[in-house]
């Protein structure tokens, strides 16, 4: 009897052992800084008992009991002291010095869910996490029926790697309502980002009111409806109604700063000048630097820059007057009304891309330059960058720009914004600014996921495993100047909210766990894992996502006899590649990829589709010929009179 008994509690210690060790369930993004799984799991019950301890916990607990009530779960919130508690949210009295603002400490066991922290922040993203750990249905928008709400028996301790964890959302190129940036503030805490920066500013348009400058809103707000191609729209012609766009007043800003306030996000304002102001020069021309500029118009996404490997030229000149002091009261009004609308302490200004071949013609501009010993047109934009941030500090602001804004010199009390690559968030560092690394090869959202035949096309591509690639903190940087990163979505290509969410995830996942978990912890199998598993609560979430990862990849080349030879790759393992050259549709039944292909002379298109085992994950992917021969420097082949090559769309020239 005492060896059976033996035997059964070594049994039970080896499976507990291995329960422990085994974390395949916990599919957390962000994943955490420490987890454990242990045997067991904690029914919840329909009727649910939440229990408070600590100050400020309200906003918490009205999130948690939100999301219970949208599914069917009804949830009485008490005082420590009172009921006996299926989950405990506790604000501890004596602070974890190792979790700091935003951590949290995460128990499930036989007795229920206990989440403590250091301030109610943490236990919010506690609670993010609470709920990925539930069956999917938790994500419903809708009441769900019979479901057994499991939970995990686990303990984790987790805490932000990064202060800064953001997303910017650009509502200037096409305009989004205050609902739908309010669902997508609800959409981005599922994955701990503190940070919206929305960027209100550009040449197609002015989304803020600004009362003591109304034409800001009534002109600058409005442009043309167009549908295609961003960037090469045909010109407005005078009759088309300006009908397009709108803005925020100062009233929804107020409100979608206390609605992201509930969910700890802070709301970074961004005004973008000196350039990309076309819509403020439309609504007072006065700002221009050229004569002409009263003719000017709201840009409805006409070319109105040329781009070239030597830089760039407006057509138009889209920035504001340097030399004059319009300029400066104009923007002493704007960020007059602006501070006191965010209380977060850092105004963007922007000062990307900044055209200065109009400027290079101006008169009043080569007096500034004589005046102040301005050398060349850097100068010129530091010496307005350093006007501008005395402006934005005397309104107790901290300014932010951009990574051109170091070229002219601006002052060490200026934070950058690293877009233009990792380099120039190092470069800018290491001149003493706090930098927020968000560089285009890793975190820029708008670029196509997966091949540009299956994408709205851009000028270049970002998948996902590049994303999670993204590292904010070089070495050799100091670690105290790098306050953390941002993904970045550029709208131009974006014209509604379903696309906002397709072209965010899963990439902004990646972003998240970049800046929020440790960095020895990433692996790339391992994390993909886990976003599959995301992608059914994002389903029952109603939030569109890209099944881009699963599309192949096309490397074409030449072959030894001129011929084309073609390359598939797919960025996940485990997935076979079946294709046909006959115009037909393949499935599993059709041939496999299991090496280079060579394109039959006469083939005019290549159809690929991946299976995961006998079920299709991919989507049906048709590459025409001539867009693989259009990749490839080969000796041009006469092209037969019959046939017609495939037209290449135009591609938007880079941005910020």
């Amino acid at each position: 009897m005492k060896k059976l008994t033996l035997f059964i509690a070594t049994a039970f210690i080896a499976l507990n052992s291995v329960a422990q060790s085994d974390n395949s369930e916990l599919a957390i993004i962000p994943r955490p800084v420490k987890m454990g799984r242990t045997v067991g799991s904690y029914l919840l019950k329909k009727t649910v008992t939440i229990s408070l301890t600590g100050n400020g916990i309200k906003a918490v607990s009205d999130h948690l009991t939100d999301r219970f009530s949208k599914v069917g779960i009804y949830a009485i919130v008490s005082k420590a002291t009172a009921l006996p508690a299926s989950i405990k949210l506790v604000v501890d009295a004596q602070p974890d010095r190792t979790l700091g603002d935003e951590g949290y400490t995460l128990s499930v066991t036989s007795s229920g869910v206990s989440i403590h922290a250091n301030k109610p922040q943490g236990l919010f993203y506690g609670v993010q996490t609470l709920f990925q750990l539930m069956p999917k249905q938790i994500e419903s928008v809708d009441k769900v029926g019979d479901i057994r709400w499991t939970i995990p028996h686990v303990q984790i301790t987790d805490y932000p790697r990064f202060a800064w964890r953001g997303l910017m959302f650009d509502v200037t190129r096409h305009f989004f309502t205050k609902n739908e940036v309010k669902r997508f503030i609800d959409d981005m805490v599922r994955y701990k980002y503190n940070l919206l920066h929305l960027h209100l500013t550009d040449d197609e348009g002015w989304r803020i009111e600004i009362k003591s400058l109304p034409r800001l809103t009534e002109v600058g707000a409005w442009n043309v409806k167009k549908v295609g191609d961003f960037g090469t729209f045909s010109p407005p012609l005078p009759d088309e109604p300006r009908n397009y766009g709108g803005f925020y007043t100062q009233d929804d800003i107020r409100e979608i700063v206390a609605y992201a306030k509930d969910r700890f996000v802070d709301i970074m304002p961004e005004v973008d000048v000196p350039g990309h102001s076309l819509a403020a020069i439309a609504a007072y021309p006065e700002l221009s630097a050229t004569p002409g500029a009263d003719q000017y118009r709201v840009r409805s996404g006409e070319k109105i820059m040329n781009w070239g490997s030597d830089g760039m030229t407006a057509l138009i000149d889209n920035t504001l007057n340097p030399a004059s002091e319009k300029t400066y009261e104009f923007l002493e009004k704007v960020v007059s009304e602006i501070a006191p609308l965010f209380p977060f302490k850092y105004i963007h200004m922007g000062g990307d891309e900044c055209a200065k071949n109009f400027w290079e013609k101006s008169d009043a501009i080569k007096e500034l330059m004589v005046r102040e010993n301005l050398k060349d047109m850097e100068q010129v934009q530091g010496y307005f960058e350093k006007r501008l941030a005395k402006i934005v500090e005397s309104k107790g602001k901290k300014f932010l720009g951009w990574d051109e804004i170091v070229e002219g010199g601006v002052g060490t009390n200026a934070a950058v914004m690293s877009w233009r690559s990792v380099k120039k968030g190092i470069e800018a560092a290491k001149l003493g600014h706090e930098v927020v690394m968000s560089p285009t090869e890793f975190a820029y959202l708008d670029y196509m996921q997966s091949d540009r035949v299956m994408e709205p096309r851009v000028y270049a591509s970002l998948r996902l495993n590049k994303t999670y690639m993204f590292e904010p903190l070089p070495d050799g940087v100091d670690a105290k100047l790098v306050k953390g990163g941002q993904a970045n979505l550029w709208t131009e290509q974006i014209y509604n909210m379903r696309q906002v969410q397709y072209m965010i995830w899963p990439r902004a996942m990646a972003v998240s766990e970049s800046v929020w978990s440790p960095k020895a912890k990433k692996n790339w199998p391992e994390f993909f894992g886990r976003v599959e598993k995301h992608f059914p609560r994002l389903d029952e979430a109603e939030i569109k996502y890209a099944p881009s990862v699963y599309d192949p990849a096309f490397t074409p080349s030449i072959a030894p006899n001129n011929e084309l030879r073609i390359e598939l790759s797919t960025e996940i393992t485990g997935l076979d590649i079946y294709y046909t050259f006959d115009n037909s549709f393949p499935d599993r039944f059709y041939p496999k990829y299991t090496g280079p292909l060579i394109a039959p002379k006469d083939a005019r298109q290549l159809r690929v589709i991946t299976y995961r085992g006998k079920e299709p994950i991919g989507r049906l992917v048709s590459m025409p010929i001539e867009e693989l021969n259009t990749r490839i420097k080969r000796t041009p082949t006469p092209v037969p009179l019959n046939v017609t090559p495939v037209n290449q769309p135009p591609v938007t020239p880079p941005k910020k």
